[in-house]
């Protein structure tokens, strides 16, 4: 018989209400704004990630294999300051996936057309369809976010979205899509630590903007918008889950088995394949002149 996966890891909020809520939640941190957990014990370890996370992609394959097979709609968001490791996150969910039932959306910036939209109508043709499961690189909540406290939108238009998002939200979900938000929590020091590390490695200019370095002079603004996200867009149909990701590696697993955990997938049954007998050498072909790639390692 083939190898099923293992069955998933619990998680998300047992017994949350998904019939009721609204605005007027208290946020779910319960340190001080500004301030998140320390990370416990020390930083994880390459070797035991990479272990760790090969269980987590056979499952997150399993999943996926639910997914197509029922025609599930999944919308998953990914919000949190500059820094806080969201592509990470992100690129560790789909490494081992296919990309044609995940989907991976980071909007640019709005067009003039856009902008004379109704602000949530942009994010729409985005959502997903049966079969997919649509990640959002930020998403909607960059009104809630980067938009007011860097002041690309009014004060008014900010408090009309955080009376708008919970609606919307709300009918995302009764139409059948299963929207899981994630809000990445990063201490301050860390996120300095990770700005000068753009800064002084090579590899990591291109993730430098001038407007994280304007963003970087704000944390109290951003900790007061996020705190009004929570109070008003965590509702019992579209929760918000924080994850204190100063280390990394256990801010990605604990996410990524989260997420198992609120995904109601069956454990599939691998089918019991071998390969067929082939014919190989029975064919001798033309030299061709065609050009190499060197070998230089």
């Amino acid at each position: 018989m083939g190898k099923k996966s293992k069955k998933k890891r619990d998680g998300g909020r047992a017994g949350h209400d998904t019939s009721t809520g609204g605005s007027g939640q208290s946020a779910p941190i319960d340190n001080k704004p500004g301030e998140t957990k320390p990370v416990e014990g020390k930083p994880m370890k390459n070797k035991e990630y990479r272990e760790q996370l090969k269980q987590v992609h056979a499952e997150l394959v399993a999943m996926q294999e639910w997914v197509r097979s029922t025609g599930a709609k999944i919308c998953i968001v990914f919000e949190g300051r500059d820094t806080a490791g969201k592509g990470g996150v992100i690129k560790a969910l789909t490494e081992r996936v296919s990309p044609r039932i995940f989907r991976v959306v980071a909007l640019p910036t709005p067009t003039e057309r856009e902008k004379s939209q109704m602000f949530l109508q942009r994010y729409v043709p985005h959502l997903p369809a049966a079969g997919e499961v649509v990640i959002f690189d930020r998403s909607w909540y960059n009104r809630a976010g980067v938009e007011r406290v860097m002041g690309f939108c009014t004060e008014e238009q900010s408090k009309q979205f955080l009376s708008d998002a919970p609606e919307f939200e709300r009918a995302m979900v009764r139409s059948g899509i299963l929207l899981i938000k994630y809000w990445l929590e990063v201490s301050d020091d860390q996120q300095t630590l990770r700005l000068q590390s753009r800064i002084d490695d090579p590899r990591k200019y291109w993730k430098l903007s001038p407007m994280d370095l304007k963003s970087y002079t704000r944390w109290d603004e951003y900790t007061r918008a996020r705190d009004d996200m929570f109070r008003y867009t965590d509702t019992g149909w579209a929760p918000w889950y924080v994850a204190n990701t100063d280390d990394k590696k256990r801010g990605r697993l604990n996410i990524l088995t989260h997420l198992l955990g609120l995904v109601p997938y069956t454990p599939l049954e691998a089918p019991d394949v071998e390969l067929p007998k082939r014919t190989v050498g029975a064919y001798e072909g033309p030299s061709l002149p065609v050009t190499r790639v060197p070998s230089a390692f």
